[in-house]
């Protein structure tokens, strides 16, 4: 019997698990996901070095497996990984890696376990430092970093904002919804806004291209006015000067100097 024989059979849990979350409880829901998406897929659309994603299920150890005892955060940000597709988030298939960010959307049915023992799963096991939630209906917002080990709830700033140092960005809301900002407060627009200020950018250089072209026509008009009123003046003088020549030859024909006169 060679050592080989002997070994424990070893099994690993597997790493290509469907996500098995419910469905969201209303359309706010889904809108502000969608919002925290894709705001987020636009502002980093040069970074291939994240992973984000809504509604979706985190596998973290195999007893969770055995008794379905899932988790799927409402939204959250992996940092310093591979942006590509996944079925669910498998810590154990991803270099052990949890998330960076996570957002709940707060509902009647679901504010209790988010605020306890959500919020405890998530720093004690998950270690995410940074977490917040968010109700869209009434809108209370809280966010949390970590702390030596237990979260610290962050200070809004003096416009309410909280920041995250892992996205480097402030949560916000606006127009009832969050959202991000900039380290310098300006808006994080959605795809749809984005496009909207594109398109109106354009359109201002095009107005702006208008206007420097009708100042330039105005302006040759103006120059052509100046000019035909510069030859109208010089036909009168001319004009003003044959009538004297031909008074002047009517003066001599009839015999008369007109320098007498």
């Amino acid at each position: 019997m060679t050592t080989l024989d002997i070994l424990p059979e070893v099994t690993c849990p597997p790493t290509d698990l469907w996500s098995d979350e419910p469905p969201l409880e209303s359309d706010l829901h889904l809108q502000q996901i969608i919002i925290l998406l894709s705001c987020l897929e636009l502002l980093w659309q040069e970074k291939n070095d994240y992973y984000a994603s809504g509604n979706l299920t985190i596998y973290y150890n195999e007893e969770q497996l055995k008794k379905r005892d899932f988790c799927g955060p409402d939204f959250f940000v992996v940092l310093d990984t591979e942006k590509r597709p996944r079925k669910s988030w498998v810590v154990w298939g991803e270099q052990g890696k949890y998330p960076n960010v996570i957002v709940e959307i707060l509902s009647d049915s679901t504010a209790n376990i988010d605020r306890t023992k959500k919020k405890i799963l998530y720093q004690n096991t998950f270690r995410t430092p940074n977490y917040f939630w968010f109700d869209p209906n009434t809108l209370e917002f809280q966010g949390f970093t970590i702390l030596e080990g237990q979260y610290q709830a962050i200070s809004p700033n003096d416009r309410g904002y909280l920041w995250s140092e892992q996205l480097g960005l402030y949560l916000g809301i606006f127009d009832r919804k969050l959202r991000y900002f900039t380290a310098d407060g300006q808006l994080v627009p959605t795809p749809q806004e984005a496009e909207l200020q594109q398109r109106q950018a354009k359109e201002q250089i095009l107005l702006e291209k208008e206007q420097i072209l009708l100042e330039k026509e105005q302006e040759r008009q103006a120059k052509e006015q100046a000019l035909l009123e510069k030859e109208q003046a010089l036909l009168e003088k001319e004009q003003e000067r044959q009538a004297k020549e031909r008074l002047a030859a009517k003066l001599r024909e009839l015999g008369i100097n007109p320098q007498t006169i």
